[in-house]
C-alpha cells in the first residue's frame, strides 16, 4: 500500500514545518496528476493512524488530482486529456503529445493563527 508510505512522507514534511513555524498546523493542500494518483479515502485513513496523539493530529489533507494534458501538434493548444474524447480540444486533431504527469506535491500548509497576539 503505498499511501501508507506517502502519508508517513506527508507526515515527516509538515513536522519539520511544524517546528520551523512554531505553530500548529490545521490542514495540508497535497496535488498530485492522473499517473502519481493516490487513493484520497486510504491516504487520509493512514495519515490520521500516523498522526494520532502528535501535534499533527486532526490536520486535514485536501487532495486535488490534476489532470494529464497534452499539446496538439497542428495548433499547439495545451489541454486537458480525457481519455474519453483523446482530441485537440481547438481543432480537433488526434495528433497530440502528452505532457509530463504533475507529480505529488504538498502545495500548501495552513496553520493556526495565534488569537492573543491580534
Amino acid at each position: 500500500m503505498h499511501e501508507a508510505m506517502i502519508a508517513q512522507s506527508i507526515f515527516d514534511i509538515i513536522a519539520a514545518e511544524t517546528k520551523k513555524q512554531n505553530a500548529k498546523p490545521i490542514k495540508a493542500k497535497i496535488s498530485c496528476g492522473t499517473f502519481n494518483a493516490v487513493n484520497d479515502d486510504v491516504l487520509s485513513i493512514a495519515f490520521e493512524s500516523i498522526s494520532r496523539e502528535t501535534v499533527l493530529q486532526n490536520v486535514k489533507l485536501e487532495i486535488e488530482h490534476k489532470p494529464m494534458q497534452a499539446k496538439c501538434h497542428k495548433c499547439s493548444q495545451v489541454f486537458d486529456f480525457e481519455i474519453v474524447r483523446p482530441l485537440c480540444s481547438r481543432c480537433g486533431s488526434e495528433q497530440y503529445d502528452l505532457l509530463p504527469d504533475e507529480p505529488l506535491l504538498i502545495e500548501e500548509i495552513e496553520f493556526e493563527v495565534d488569537q492573543s497576539n491580534e
